[in-house]
């Protein structure tokens, strides 16, 4: 099944948020889609957005955005839409930082709920409303095995990411019937740049696997994804373990684990985040893209 209805005579309009995310560049080439599919890559950045368009096999541009900067999200999704259409919008931004700092530094929590959740919400509500207004469109959210149940070791981000599921629901049965879709991908342990010197959890993919399992997911018309798909069956089991046995768990076979400060950053405090007009990219020190 086409993922673009539009693809015979129309090149698709694609928009990463997060626009350097190891996972949704993979979906991106993945997706196949024709040579002259315009992709916009949205993010802080602007060397690696540019450097990762020179990686895909598209035309592609890059903008301004920040995850955190929701006063902006409206006026960003009017102007992209002022542009053209957008056929689909891939919502990969995202940030982990590790629960003892969230802890000694409760702003820490709010930048990574505020980028893991809230940003994802206005972003998505301003984009959503718009493809509804058109009657076509597609949306992939990028959640995680840890918005299952969160736990001890990673609480903060853990209900981020359980919030971000839930809106996605919701936003799914919201969007019925408008012929606009949502696709909820819920990945667990994935090798790459947040997990680098990590040992691989059971169920271990790459981002290369989670983008063809979600362009698989697309064609299938399904709803969510859980990848690997034996990860549903685990997702289950994990509701199912009573409260205080859960406590007891300080490491499961789940890629939600914080993991440990890279060699190259130990020892080196955490850069202040700056606030104020969007500037492309990640920000230095923190953990982009992966969950």
């Amino acid at each position: 099944m086409k993922i673009f209805p539009n693809e015979s005579g129309h090149p698709p309009r694609i928009m990463l948020l997060g626009g350097t995310s190891e996972i949704g560049l993979a979906i991106l080439t993945a997706l196949g889609a024709p040579a002259d599919t315009e992709v916009i890559l949205a993010g802080r950045d602007e060397q690696r957005l540019a450097a990762a368009g020179k990686e895909l096999p598209y035309q592609v541009r890059t903008v301004p955005y920040d995850a955190m900067a929701t006063e902006h999200h409206q006026a960003f999704a009017d102007d992209v839409f002022a542009e053209g259409p957008l056929d689909m919008v891939i919502s990969a931004a995202g940030i982990l930082v590790p629960q003892e700092d969230v802890e000694r530094d409760v702003q820490r929590a709010a930048e990574m709920i505020e980028t893991n959740f809230t940003g994802h919400v206005t972003s998505l509500l301003a984009i959503a409303t718009r493809m509804r207004a058109r009657g076509q469109g597609t949306i992939v959210v990028l959640s995680s095995v840890a918005a299952v149940r969160p736990r001890k070791a990673n609480f903060v981000y853990g209900a981020a990411k359980a919030g971000l599921d839930a809106f996605a629901r919701g936003l799914t049965d919201s969007l019925h019937g408008t012929g606009v879709r949502v696709l909820l991908v819920r990945p667990g342990f994935v090798t790459g740049r947040m997990t680098a010197g990590m040992a691989p959890a059971p169920m271990a993919t790459t981002p290369e696997q989670v983008g063809a399992a979600t362009v698989a997911a697309l064609r299938r018309r399904k709803s969510a994804a859980w990848i690997p798909k034996p990860l549903g069956l685990l997702a289950v089991a994990l509701r199912l373990i009573p409260r205080p046995a859960w406590r007891r768990v300080s490491v499961l076979p789940r890629g939600d684990d914080p993991p440990q400060t890279p060699p190259a950053l130990a020892g080196k405090p955490f850069p202040p985040n700056p606030r104020g007009p969007p500037a492309g990219g990640t920000h230095p020190g923190r953990r982009q893209g992966r969950f």
